[in-house]
């Protein structure tokens, strides 16, 4: 079994065929599935769909580029969802420099993403974290979060193999995805040679992201299998080794969820 620690299946793109594709993704193999949110209403939409499926959990969570619709009164409710029984981590959150270039919206991104993190240390949840063009800024932060004990994930990672030497040292995962098949991915090819294999995740952010040879159409959980080979082939390991540890990793960082094999 395939364990999905970052998906949306919320999303607009799965609105025709939802139910259908998380049957097939299901019966092909993925359990659990971690479903994440990006903005309030994702986040609502998030914590339906764990409610309808046992095998789905969710991360509740405002992404950088949605904290306009963070306030004191949507902060309160985002932390009431955090004691909730499905809910297995905060997320996803974090900084995204690349489409905001204005220093007041940064700091606005730093400031939420500082009170996020104050949600998953009073909830004893892990975080998943997205960051994009703000290496430095996200290094500092998550450094601060490891002192209070804060653990994570760096979802869908993009910087070098040194800086999630760092992340690893300070006890974060990295989240591995399609972009590990993509040709022109080296970056992220030679991080996953050098990090142990011990702390890397799996996960899609379907419907986006689809690998080799599926690139271009929309991602589901049934692609990670493209994943496990391509991680088995830098590794020089079997996929089902692949598959077994990157299991065991998530199941030890979103602990909420309990292992029944």
């Amino acid at each position: 079994m395939i364990f999905e620690t970052h998906a949306h299946y919320d999303d607009e793109k799965f609105k025709n065929d939802q139910d259908e594709t998380i049957k097939r993704v299901h019966d092909s193999g993925v359990d659990p599935i971690i479903n994440v949110g990006a903005s309030i209403e994702s986040t609502k939409t998030t914590l339906a769909l764990a409610d309808k499926y046992d095998f789905i959990y969710a991360a509740v969570g405002v992404h950088p580029s949605d904290i306009s619709g963070l306030n004191e009164e949507t902060f309160d409710w985002l932390k009431k969802q955090t004691m909730l029984e499905k809910t297995v981590a905060v997320g996803e959150i974090g900084l995204d420099y690349y489409w905001d270039k204005e220093p007041d919206i940064q700091e606005a991104q730093r400031y939420w993403f500082k009170r996020q993190l104050s949600l998953a240390k009073e909830s004893s949840l892990p975080v998943i974290i997205h960051s994009r063009d703000a290496a430095e800024d996200t290094m500092q932060i998550m450094k601060e979060a490891c002192a209070q004990g804060i653990e994570g994930v760096i979802h869908c990672y993009s910087y070098s193999k040194e800086m999630a030497l760092e992340f690893i040292k300070l006890g974060f995962y990295i989240g591995v995805g399609g972009v590990v098949t993509f040709k022109n991915a080296k970056k992220l090819v030679e991080t996953v040679a050098e990090i142990p294999l011990d702390r890397i995740l799996l996960e899609t952010d379907c419907p986006y992201m689809a690998p080799e040879p599926k690139r271009g159409t929309r991602n589901d959980s049934s692609n990670i299998p493209y994943m496990i080979e391509k991680i088995a082939s830098i590794k020089g390991i079997t996929a089902s080794e692949v598959e077994e540890i990157t299991r065991k990793n998530a199941f030890n960082l979103f602990r909420k969820i309990k292992r029944w094999e």
